[in-house]
């Protein structure tokens, strides 16, 4: 058949016409669902930025009980309206933060876990992982706390910034926890792993404590 005849053939034509009507629908709701994605992202970027200024009032020195209160509250707002926003994560981890502050640690820890959850970039999920641990230490559950902190440890090493109060961390719940042989083995990896550290003479006193009383 040659093209002329090809064209000319209806039911042909009527089924290329009906082939472009559905690319042309599945264009049309492509498009329609990246709109609608960049306006829910839109909107939780600007309710995280009004909910920041409520924040920073709240994690000043001398915040009052009513001022993270209030914060706590505009946090899980942006969280309830925009749940899947790219900045969730970060929101999550703030409401940790707040409620932390406020001494409402089981919900901290809920918290920080939802921001693990959401994958946020990997500075909100250490920082995440490292606050279930404070949150389980201000709950004297050293043993959790322990394990926070030993699966924080695991996703960093001597160079990065938390790596050293991650260690003492570990170091002072294994010594709280009646561990002190596991504590005692914490601070020797921080010296040697932390040589220049500023604590190096604390580390070194903790270090000799221990030492004395497995004698």
């Amino acid at each position: 058949m040659n093209v002329r005849a090809w064209l000319d053939d209806p039911q042909i034509r009527r089924r290329g016409i009906q082939v472009g009507g559905v690319v042309v629908l599945v264009v049309a709701i492509a498009v329609g669902a990246w709109a609608w994605s960049r306006r829910q992202e839109s909107r939780g970027e600007a309710a995280l930025a009004e909910a920041e200024v409520v924040v920073q009032q709240a994690m000043a020195p001398q915040a009052t009980p009513d001022a993270r209160a209030r914060a706590i509250q505009a946090v899980e707002g942006v969280l309830r309206a925009h749940p899947r926003f790219s900045g969730a994560a970060q929101a999550a981890y703030q409401l940790g933060n707040l409620q932390y502050a406020a001494g409402q640690y089981a919900a901290a820890r809920a918290a920080y876990e939802a921001a693990l959850a959401k994958g946020g970039p990997a500075t909100i999920r250490l920082l995440s992982a490292i606050g279930i641990g404070y949150t389980w230490e201000a709950e004297k559950n050293y043993g959790n706390a322990a394990g926070a902190y030993e699966t924080a440890l695991r996703s960093i090493g001597p160079k990065d910034f938390v790596y050293e109060d991650t260690l003492m961390a570990l170091a002072r719940v294994q010594e709280l926890g009646g561990k002190p042989a596991a504590a005692l083995e914490t601070y020797q990896r921080l010296l040697k792993d932390v040589p220049e550290s500023r604590r190096a003479d604390d580390l070194k006193t903790r270090v000799a404590d221990l030492r004395g009383r497995s004698k």
